[in-house]
């Protein structure tokens, strides 16, 4: 449509006001720092700071994640005894955490140890070297929310329980960017009070440390490191001293400039992943940016998607190892590798633990078992039999919950309801079908 002489006017006064902004600014900057002349002297000086980024620098900032890496394995190394391969996660995670922004999701971190394994020290250093950390027990959900920064929550114990629902729920989605919650405030106005929405994003990195283990929902969410009682001589005998520590202070006064990293790794990275899985399995991809850009991008980075996509993780695995995949990229070549070879294991584990855990996995296992056919069998039956074969004798395992995860699993040919309860006729085809398809993951992974 036409401007009008409003909107003309209405453009001119919004744009007199951004310039008195900036002039504001200018100015503010000047009394600050009187050396500041003009306005290229600002930009030279904010360049010496560190505070702005040219390309020339791109050398520079990626040998300053190299050395802050090895510095942070080095202090990980001084006062905690792991596997060796805990050490390159916990170092990419933190370095992570400065990033963190820039990824659409980042993984938690879950210590899971029985007690003086040093999950609780793990925790309290992890934090320490991390972006704005803050370590706490029994946190609330307000206050998870309106913290910004890492958060460290020790003993987390009773995740399952229903008072900790809240802060669950909030958990279950903080690992991912796009969350909202809402909370109502009081404000005073002209009329007097008024209620108006208080907006939060709880997105943030997150370490939880416990004993008796993680919901398991959450845990799914989760980068779960088992710690093991240690019997080092020296580490078992130090004392933590993280704030006195040199060492510690020179990576904090250095990792800051990790945030300059976001400069060196290529925007819309997920995307780029996006259109390599969708050219290599030959999909249809609708997207904003040039079909050349994409091309163009895409072959850049091949290499790097060549080795990810040949680990066969993917899902909710795929997602929370990607960012550490980019930042091990870019340290280099060799921790990119140690880094999938290490996913790889690591989600290897946590398939089969799930696989042994999760009462559908059992369930399929279960159906698979039975007799083929088109032979109604009885619920009540076939639920006796299952706890049985589960090993489970809990009281939520009734024909109820039977019936209903039948459903959910869609393993029910025809039903028909008798004086004594539900009868079924069971796909047990369909059950065996995915069995095998957990069994060929498995074996992907271990591969």
């Amino acid at each position: 449509g036409t401007i009008t002489d409003e909107d003309y006017s209405n453009i001119k006064y919004e744009w007199r006001k951004h310039a008195r902004l900036q002039v504001f600014m200018r100015d503010l900057f000047r009394e600050k720092n009187p050396e500041v002349k003009k306005m290229q002297d600002v930009k030279n000086l904010q360049q010496k700071r560190g505070e702005v980024y040219d390309d020339s620098k791109k050398e520079e900032v990626v040998e300053m994640l190299k050395e802050q890496y090895e510095n942070i394995k080095k202090i990980l190394r001084f006062y905690i005894d792991l596997k060796e391969e805990y050490y390159t996660i916990l170092a990419l995670w933190i370095i992570g955490t400065y990033l963190h922004n820039e990824f659409e999701s980042f993984p938690y971190l879950f210590f899971n140890a029985m007690r003086g394994s040093g999950k609780s020290r793990t925790l309290r250093l992890v934090c320490k070297l991390a972006k704005e950390g803050n370590v706490m027990a029994s946190p609330t959900e307000a206050v998870l929310f309106r913290l910004t920064g890492t958060i460290g929550i020790d003993e987390f114990e009773g995740v399952a329980n229903k008072d900790k629902n809240s802060i669950r729920e909030m958990l279950n989605g903080a690992y991912k960017k796009g969350i909202k919650i809402f909370r109502m405030k009081k404000r005073k106005s002209l009329e007097g009070e008024e209620l108006v929405a208080e907006e939060f994003e709880p997105y943030r990195p997150v370490i939880m440390a416990n004993i008796t283990g993680m919901e398991e929902v959450l845990e799914d969410r989760c980068i779960t490191l088992i710690l093991e009682k240690s019997a080092h001589p020296v580490r078992t005998r130090l004392v933590e001293d993280f704030e006195e520590n040199s060492q510690v202070k020179v990576v904090l006064e250095n990792i800051v400039k990790c945030s300059l990293c976001s400069v060196v790794m290529s925007k819309n990275i997920n995307t780029l992943w996006n259109n390599y899985i969708s050219n290599k399995y030959k999909t249809t991809h609708t997207t904003h940016i040039t079909h050349t850009t994409h091309t163009t991008q895409t072959t850049l980075h091949k290499a790097l998607f060549d080795k990810i996509h040949a680990t066969n993780i993917i899902g909710r695995n795929l997602e929370l190892f990607l960012p550490l995949f980019f930042i091990s990229n870019l340290i280099s070549e060799k921790v990119l590798d140690e880094t999938l070879k290490i996913a790889k294991g690591l989600t290897s584990e946590k398939k089969k633990e799930q696989g042994m855990e999760s009462i559908d996995v059992m369930l399929l296992d279960f159906i698979s078992n039975q007799p083929e056919g088109l032979v109604f069998q009885s619920v009540k039956d076939l639920t006796r039999q299952f706890r049985e074969f589960a090993d489970e004798g809990t009281e939520w395992l009734n024909p109820k919950w039977f019936g209903k995860a039948l459903k959910r699993l869609n393993l029910v040919i025809d039903k028909k309801r008798k004086g004594y309860g539900i009868e079924v006729i069971l796909n047990t085809a369909k059950a065996k079908e995915k069995v095998r398809m957990f069994k060929k993951e498995d074996e992907d992974a271990a591969s």
